[in-house]
């Protein structure tokens, strides 16, 4: 459980950020809102060139699986870097549906 961090100046009527990570979505984009006592961000996910094929609902998800694939595919030093200072690691796992192709060819 987290409990909410209030400055001294926030009106009482003023409803806490929710922490850690929150998903909206909306029929033009989704949101997710990365929020800790440290840090806080929005990423946007809208239909993009390579984020079309999605359901809205799934979107954010898509268009951030395809980035992190994509941007670890440079392998680029300091993409490498960044990532490993903020802890960050990303590995691509198989689709379901690729999952069932497998079984079905053994």
């Amino acid at each position: 459980m987290t409990t909410p961090i209030r400055s001294a100046s926030e009106s009482r009527d003023t409803a806490p950020q929710p922490q850690g990570l929150t998903i909206k979505i909306s029929t033009d984009m989704g949101r997710v809102q990365a929020t800790c006592p440290h840090q806080s961000g929005l990423i946007y996910a809208v239909p993009g060139d390579r984020s079309w094929v999605c359901t809205d609902e799934l979107r954010p998800a898509h268009a951030m699986a395809g980035f992190f694939r994509e941007l670890i595919a440079l392998k680029d030093p300091r993409v490498e870097s960044l990532m490993q200072q903020w802890g960050l690691y990303y590995r691509s796992l198989p689709l379901e549906s690729e999952a069932v192709e497998g079984e079905a060819g053994s």
